[in-house]
């Protein structure tokens, strides 16, 4: 091989030589675990006699038993409810107020951008469980500053850690802590837009507000799309708030969201199998409705570019 040779196939093997290291990482610690995982999903473990002695337990094929189980199990299907519920109120709430910070910090009378901008942000660097623990001891009667004011003042004191008032006060904290990352992708898509398409706007007579609806926001439609596909996957992995919450108060279960019940089987009853199909479950809903939002929505666009 001459030195040309040598050189050129350096060149064409040096991409793959960068992608190595992260290949390798995904493999070990991303596509083996779940394969090890689907793989537990069509296993059991098969007791025989009372269970005791050497060759009492052993693990065999179970085919679909355990998917079977998973989608006839009420506590898993009611937990689902409820994280629709949960849904209904975070990704509407969090994403309008997303949108609406995006256009106030994209104005130009707009004063300390920056920050303000670090202010809305702020709560996303906050780890998940360190802000439910917050948001928790503030919704606590006796120990909250706010039911301390509203007893001063002789007004209601509403106990948020229970009943339908639960489900504000857990998308409270996701709405609270997912506001400003979601601000942060808006309001860049925002920045990319070309100055000349606000001045043009201008020329026309266009107000901010019209500006606003009729340019700002079908521009960054892409940038909506995307937060909203990211809000759909979070909103379905919900875990960190309930599970932090649920010491305090008894009206969260430990089956409260599908993950804190696939969680129960595998580390309360120790049935890693079950647990395993269902978590193969849960991914395959999220994959299923992210494809088919993201399909609709890439549907839309080729209408639009098409008219």
């Amino acid at each position: 091989m001459t030195s040309t040779s040598r050189r050129a196939y350096g060149v064409k093997g040096a991409p793959y030589a960068f992608l190595l290291p992260a290949s390798v990482l995904f493999l070990l610690f991303f596509a083996l675990p779940i394969g090890y995982a689907i793989w537990l999903s069509f296993r059991k473990v098969q007791v025989s006699g009372l269970g005791l002695g050497s060759g009492a337990r052993k693990e065999v094929w179970a085919g679909l038993e355990n998917y079977t189980d998973a989608v006839t199990d009420s506590e898993l299907l009611d937990g689902a409810l409820r994280v629709l519920g949960y849904g209904c109120i975070v990704v509407p709430v969090m994403l309008g107020l997303a949108l609406l910070f995006a256009l106030m910090l994209d104005s130009e009378k707009v004063r300390l951008a920056p920050f303000t901008r670090l202010a809305i942000f702020l709560p996303y660097a906050i780890p998940g469980v360190v802000a439910a623990l917050l948001w928790g001891f503030l919704y606590l009667p006796d120990v909250s500053p706010f039911y301390f004011v509203l007893d001063r003042l002789g007004l209601p004191q509403p106990d948020l850690l229970d009943g339908g008032p639960l489900y504000l006060a857990l998308s409270n904290i996701a709405v609270w802590g997912g506001t400003g990352f979601n601000m942060i992708v808006i309001y860049t898509s925002l920045q990319a837009i070309p100055a000349e398409v606000y001045e043009a706007a201008k020329l026309d007579g266009a107000t901010p507000l019209q500006i606003a609806l009729r340019i700002k926001i079908p521009m960054v439609a892409p940038s909506l799309v995307l937060t909203f596909f990211f809000s759909i996957i979070a909103t379905l992995q919900v875990f960190n708030e309930p599970t932090t919450l649920k010491p305090l108060t008894n009206s969260v279960s430990t089956t409260w969201s599908p993950l804190m019940k696939v969680y129960q089987d595998a580390f309360g009853k120790g049935d890693i199998y079950a647990a395993a199909a269902q978590a193969t479950i849960i991914a395959l809903a999220t994959l299923l409705l992210s494809f088919g939002f993201l399909r609709a929505a890439n549907r839309r666009n080729k209408q639009e570019a098409a008219r």
